[in-house]
């Protein structure tokens, strides 16, 4: 248990502030007892604070190491010294917390309810693994005079498609300010973790510090705002944080996969602050920049792809990076379970699980595949019923319509007789149960990397 406790404690030391982690953490001592993480605090009034305010904190530390889901993780803080018995006086230490906590507060550093947002082991990314072409040079241009001091963009919003690096260009903007930025306090967020941070605020009475912690921010990178589609609360309080930040001179990237006039039911002093910098869309690669993505891709995999074969992927090839990357996954995997280098023969073979990648299914078709794999008619998909198959049906279609079509959200919609705003509700639902890994999340996406390679735009499995 100790080397897990010295790893749950670095993941500690990430999170929070010097000063707090060395008065509320370093003195405890943990063990591992019937699958359940014990913590023993040194006294009761410890014991009794770090239970009311920090188990949020203690759990997402530990899930990681322990191999759980944050809610999984059982954790119980005791008083060091007490037996098992003792459990009666434990379970009052939080009463005897509230008691002492008002006298003790000016002498001790608190801990906010969410962890810190900095965390420079997280950043994947980087700028010089990004290929840079005609569809994405603005934004890549913006993003980095974003990491210059004395830049002149203070705000820029980047929407996309799904899988053309919208993530990557976030990351490698906080990688840049942390490895080169003096000091610069850097918050990597998407709207859903923001939404969680802010709700455990509320249920902790400590709404004013997490406001607090985001306002003295140097530069936020909030992803897939576009989560905040008619949540009210949230839209508050991201407005008064980015408006307090601009104020200041902090810097904001807000990335989407919609542009700021598709989104619906969000406040339009928040939509105007989106707006208050540079706006860019970032487009499918052409095939010059398939073929740079391709080289680089299979570099980092350590392996030599030569010119016919990165030609032949390059113009079969015509979705997004994550498609890009699949592939040359696959022809690589194949060419060391047969002991034998990536050749013509080999790439076509493994191109074939593509089938007509380079058309793109249309809407019919995606219509057609997304009924085959959730058992239902396209006469239900276009109907007005709300079960649970249908929606998720059609929820489905929109996303995978967005992802591979270049229809409308307003052409998309029309099909079933919906509004655009219904589009965009349905692709953010799939979104966040693809992103939550839930068993929905799972189950969609499955069906999706079904009808994807059924379309030809699939690994292979």
């Amino acid at each position: 248990m100790r080397d897990q406790w010295a790893e749950i404690s670095e993941n500690l030391k990430k999170m929070l502030d010097s000063g707090v982690f060395k008065v509320w953490i370093a003195p405890l001592r943990a063990r591992l007892e019937d699958g359940a993480l014990r913590l023993a605090a040194p006294n009761a009034f410890m014991a009794g604070w770090l239970e009311s305010r920090m188990l949020c904190t203690l759990r997402e530390a530990a899930a990681p190491v322990l191999g759980l889901a944050p809610e999984a993780v059982d954790l119980r803080i005791e008083i060091a010294g007490n037996d098992r018995n003792a459990a009666p006086e434990a379970a009052s230490t939080a009463d005897l917390a509230a008691r002492v906590l008002p006298r003790r507060q000016a002498s001790l550093p608190m801990p906010a309810v969410a962890p810190a947002f900095r965390r420079e082991a997280a950043w994947r990314y980087c700028f010089e693994d990004f290929v840079v072409g005609p569809s994405n040079s603005v934004a890549v241009a913006a993003a980095q005079d974003v990491c210059r001091n004395g830049g002149d963009v203070r705000t820029l919003f980047v929407n996309s498609a799904s899988g053309l690096g919208k993530t990557h260009l976030a990351q490698a903007v906080g990688q840049s300010l942390s490895r080169n930025s003096s000091g610069a306090r850097v918050a990597y967020l998407t709207a859903e973790e923001f939404a969680s941070r802010f709700v455990a605020a509320l249920r902790g009475h400590d709404v004013e510090a997490f406001k607090g912690r985001l306002r003295e921010l140097d530069v936020l990178l909030l992803e897939d705002v576009h989560f905040f589609q008619g949540k009210e609360k949230m839209q508050d309080m991201a407005l008064a944080v980015v408006k307090s930040l601009q104020a200041r001179g902090g810097r904001v990237i807000f990335t989407s996969s919609f542009s700021p006039r598709e989104l619906q039911r969000v406040d339009s002093q928040l939509v105007s602050h989106f707006c208050s910098g540079i706006l860019t869309n970032m487009g499918r690669p052409d095939e010059e920049m398939r073929r740079h993505i391709l080289t680089r891709k299979a570099r980092s995999f350590q392996v030599l792809l030569p010119d016919p074969v990165c030609d032949l992927l390059a113009s079969r090839l015509r979705g997004d990076v994550r498609q890009m990357e699949s592939c040359l996954n696959s022809l690589i995997f194949k060419a060391r379970l047969l002991n034998c280098g990536l050749n013509l023969d080999l790439a076509l073979e493994v191109l074939n699980q593509y089938a007509g990648v380079e058309c793109g299914p249309d809407l019919p078709t995606i219509i057609r595949l997304v009924c085959e794999s959730y058992g239902l008619e396209e006469r239900q998909l276009c109907s007005r019923s709300r079960r649970r198959e249908c929606v998720l049906g059609r929820n489905t279609v929109y996303y995978l319509a967005r992802k591979h079509t270049e229809l409308s959200l307003e052409e998309i919609g029309g099909t079933f007789n919906r509004r655009h705003s219904t589009v965009i509700k349905g692709i953010t639902s799939v979104e966040r149960e693809l992103s939550k890994e839930s068993s929905l999340g799972r189950q969609i996406a499955r069906a999706v990397d079904l009808i994807e390679r059924n379309a030809g735009l699939g690994a292979a499995q």
